[in-house]
């Protein structure tokens, strides 16, 4: 059974959100490192623009703030005592933080200002609505309900594949048998899976397991090092769940797949197959053609309902048969 998915979180710093997020958002510290500590409570931006002209009977001041070309002009027609008096006002506010869109130059007194309210303000070369777009769905990742299943995940032709099952079931073995084959090792044992937007399930591994796997007999073994770099990815779509179960559990073997099971994580359901283990069989390869299986199912084309479709229509043809 799926853990209980972790409440989701309330808050974020903006050194977390800067340290993970500045390269892809091009991000990069204006003036001093204060506040770093500051924290973001809500996954989304705002662009302060009424604010900056006096208006805060309505200011979402949890929210990182970004500026653009407009308000960047507007600022600029503004004499010296009164934007002073603007940017004071914003920052007293308590904003996690600023962000100045488009690598434009910015004021002075924004920076003063910041530095007197101890709030990091930032640049970025990104068009305005780019990096607001772009920040907004790293904002929701970051902020996104997330479980952890007991379970190993790996890349099939890319059908993201949880594979769960007892320990000592050859869970290990089954992945190593899948890397050899060219697929992607996402994590081992334990898999974190994160609910984005409530419509999709993301796997990944924990920062200190990445890219590593535990095989009994052998050890901690790094998978890139061994298999080379394509054979791991950082994460990946949920799209697949395997169960590895011993022969003599399973009570009903499903010999057609007409009908579909599925398994539930964080609200949103996902297609499930239960694999029988006894000795002999090649998990790797059952694993492999039930993920295959599931791409063509994702492309329209579902195996056994044709198959029961053609068998039914020849009945038809030949009642007397």
């Amino acid at each position: 059974m799926p853990d209980r998915p972790t409440p989701r979180p309330l808050q974020l710093t903006v050194g977390q959100f800067y340290a993970n997020h500045a390269e892809h958002l091009g991000l990069r510290l204006e003036g001093l490192s204060l506040g770093m500590n500051r924290l973001i409570r809500e996954p989304t931006i705002n662009r302060p623009g009424l604010a900056l002209a006096g208006f805060y009977s309505y200011f979402p001041s949890r929210r990182v703030q970004v500026i653009g070309n407009s308000e960047l002009s507007y600022l600029r027609s503004l004499r010296g005592p009164v934007l002073q008096e603007r940017c004071r006002e914003l920052f007293s506010r308590k904003i996690p933080c600023l962000v100045v869109a488009r690598g434009a130059n910015i004021p002075p007194a924004l920076i003063e200002q910041a530095a007197e309210f101890e709030t990091p303000i930032f640049s970025t070369p990104m068009i305005t609505m780019k990096f607001i777009n772009a920040a907004t769905i790293a904002l929701e990742f970051e902020f996104a309900p997330t479980a952890s299943e007991y379970g190993s995940m790996v890349d099939i032709q890319g059908i993201g594949t949880l594979i769960r099952g007892a320990s000592g079931i050859g869970k290990s073995e089954c992945v190593l048998g899948l890397i050899e084959r060219g697929y992607s090792l996402v994590s081992d044992d334990i898999t974190k899976i994160k609910a984005i937007e409530g419509r999709e399930l993301v796997g990944m591994s924990s920062e200190l397991t990445r890219f590593h796997m535990e095989v009994r007999g052998i050890g901690i073994i790094n998978v890139a090092s061994i298999f080379g770099v394509g054979s791991v990815r950082p994460e990946k779509r949920l799209d697949l769940v395997v169960s590895l179960m011993d022969w003599h559990e399973v009570e009903d073997v499903d010999r057609l797949g007409i009908d579909q099971d599925y398994y539930e994580v964080l609200g949103i359901r996902v297609p499930h197959v239960t694999l029988p283990v006894r000795t002999g069989r090649d998990l790797g390869r059952l694993v492999e053609v039930a993920a295959l299986d599931q791409k063509l199912k994702s492309m329209g084309h579902n195996t056994a309902l044709e198959f029961n479709q053609r068998l039914l229509s020849r009945m038809q043809q030949n009642p007397e048969r």
